[in-house]
């Protein structure tokens, strides 16, 4: 049985989709079939992480929502573009970055509903083991439909005063949705903070357990999203911090 993972934040900016593409190379290389969705259509950017250009893009989610063309013609197989001897596959969805498409998805919409049978369609069709959501910041219906049938959730949050709010509204509506596992991530966490300190504190005020606490790497910051990572550095750090975030999510 396949799980579905949704990766969350309120705001832009927090390393939503940076953790991602992260757990779904993690995944992969421990041999499973991973697929990765954008679901945000408005701001699309995973698929730079994948090394994925516009050419490579024959079809996106916007197609799919469009009915121009089923999901799985919108599934690229991105695991060659690692570079890495990987055992397992990656599949991603891209949403499309033409401002036109983008322009009519704000103008015009699509049915949500779709999500959900392009989500089941893709669990069958391409026998995952895993599939990942990248959900677009802040809460809208298709986030909402994505939080609601995931497995687990993560939420990823910066331990900045704007984040704390919209948190608390994310962990609210998921117990609400009845969401099984849910975690949160607290990412770029300055070297100065007390980590012990701070994770007793966003546990106290959510009520929620934090899976990892990601403090600010340069080394992150000087890939700026050239690529993934767990692949690029498997021997840091902040890597054993994502494999560790993985295998609580499918714990």
């Amino acid at each position: 049985m396949a799980k579905i993972i949704s990766v969350h934040s309120f705001r832009g900016g927090t390393g939503k989709s940076n953790t991602s593409a992260n757990l779904a190379s993690i995944y992969a290389m421990e041999g499973m079939r991973v697929g990765v969705v954008d679901t945000d259509v408005q701001s699309p950017g995973i698929h730079v992480l994948f090394n994925l250009d516009e050419a490579q893009m024959a079809h996106s989610l916007n197609d799919y929502l469009w009915g121009k063309c089923t999901i799985i013609d919108a599934a690229v197989d991105v695991t060659a573009n690692l570079k890495r001897n990987i055992p397992g596959k990656i599949y991603l969805i891209p949403s499309s970055i033409k401002a036109g498409e983008i322009a009519r998805v704000l103008r015009e919409g699509y049915d949500v509903g779709l999500l959900n049978d392009g989500f089941q369609n893709l669990i069958s069709e391409l026998n995952l083991d895993m599939l990942v959501i990248d959900t677009h910041p802040g809460l809208n219906e298709e986030t909402l439909l994505s939080i609601a049938i995931s497995d687990a959730l993560a939420i990823i949050m910066r331990p900045d005063q704007q984040d704390y709010q919209g948190t608390s509204v994310t962990v609210e509506i998921a117990r609400k949705l009845g969401v099984p596992t849910m975690y949160l991530v607290v990412n770029k966490v300055p070297q100065a903070f007390d980590q012990k300190q701070l994770k007793t504190k966003i546990e106290n005020i959510y009520n929620c357990d934090v899976a990892t606490i990601i403090p600010h790497s340069d080394e992150v910051m000087t890939l700026a999203s050239a690529g993934i990572f767990t692949m690029e550095y498997p021997d840091h750090p902040i890597s054993a911090l994502y494999k560790q975030l993985a295998a609580r999510l499918i714990a």
